[in-house]
């Protein structure tokens, strides 16, 4: 997997402008939300709702025999800007925690609400498990 950065461009801060993979197997992570195995919401609260859908996410690319450095692209859905940019050092740290300092081409994007209540915040996400 390599990191594309074009020449004289900044670096982005917390994601990867673009990531090229060789070949091999893909997976498609659909929007996953903060709740549990259950699909029981543990909490209403952004920082752990991102955790658990984190955990889902990196749970279904295990599954297929992914690793979190496989995920070459995520997308955020969020509903509320002003919480996500209080809590965003938090959830940096939530971040290194389950993905170190591997970070894939993302995208986040706020919306007025998720079809989950009491969801915060959706993760999707593509792994490619390179050949070899």
């Amino acid at each position: 997997m390599q990191t594309l950065l074009p020449e004289g461009w900044a670096p982005p801060i917390g994601y990867s402008n673009g990531i090229k993979v060789p070949a091999g197997d893909t997976i498609f992570v659909a929007g996953q939300v903060g709740w549990n195995a259950a699909q029981i919401f543990e909490s209403v609260d952004l920082v752990p709702q991102f955790e658990q859908a984190l955990k889902n996410v990196l749970t279904i690319v295990a599954q297929g025999g992914g690793e979190p450095h496989h995920i070459c692209r995520m997308t955020a859905y969020c509903c509320d800007k002003p919480q996500y940019l209080a809590v965003r050092k938090q959830l940096g740290g939530v971040w290194r925690e389950l993905m170190g300092t591997h970070f894939p081409a993302m995208s986040m994007i706020f919306v007025s609400d998720l079809l989950d209540h009491p969801g915060k915040i959706e993760l999707e996400a593509t792994a490619i498990i390179p050949v070899g």
